[in-house]
């Protein structure tokens, strides 16, 4: 029998993306941004229902391609936000546009997106040691400091929870719980 966190329910998805996915120290810009658009559009929603999503996702942002994202338009959007696949949250669209563009420059400055935001955990993941689920928290110092700086640089749905969950869903943070299988495996 597989221990996993108790977060990871039956779900096939939920097991699928907790046993190959979260908590992995991710690296590539694209993913990075993928996940920070993921993690905003989940505001107020299960992860579940945006892991259902996420293909559809793929599609109608043309593959997380923040260069592409960054050029939507009025048409594009209102496509977007006829697009039954996916969240149609005016809002969250406009904060994908609007991310993707900050994130652009974020990429400028720091040569990439992933050399800027693992910065904030001085470049490898934080390994916590939680017993159970209810142990973990909902932000820390550094997720509240990489939040403010978002925010700064003008990304929108980047609260200080959505970027802890975007942190442990990249491996910026380890918080799979001690009996997990993969809290071992990932180190």
């Amino acid at each position: 029998m597989i221990t996993r966190c108790g977060w990871a329910s039956s779900d096939p998805l939920y097991f699928a993306y907790h046993d190959e996915e979260w908590g992995v120290p991710a690296h590539d810009d694209r993913h990075l941004f993928e996940m920070l658009i993921l993690e905003g559009a989940q505001a107020g929603l299960s992860w579940i229902t945006i892991l259902r999503k996420r293909e559809a996702y793929r599609e109608a942002f043309d593959g997380f391609d923040p260069a592409v994202v960054a050029g939507y338009g009025d048409e594009k959007i209102a496509a977007l936000l006829a697009d039954t696949g996916i969240v149609r949250n005016r809002l969250k669209i406009n904060a994908a546009v609007r991310n993707a563009r900050a994130f652009l420059d974020v990429q400028r400055e720091h040569g990439s997106f992933d050399s800027y935001v693992w910065g904030f955990v001085g470049g490898e993941p934080r390994r916590n040691a939680w017993a159970a689920l209810g142990e973990l928290p909902a932000n820390t110092p550094e997720s509240d400091a990489l939040s403010k700086d978002l925010k700064k640089r003008g990304f929108t749905f980047v609260g200080s929870t959505i970027v802890y969950s975007f942190m442990q869903a990249t491996g910026m943070v380890n918080d799979h719980t001690t009996e997990c299988f993969r809290y071992a495996e990932i180190g």
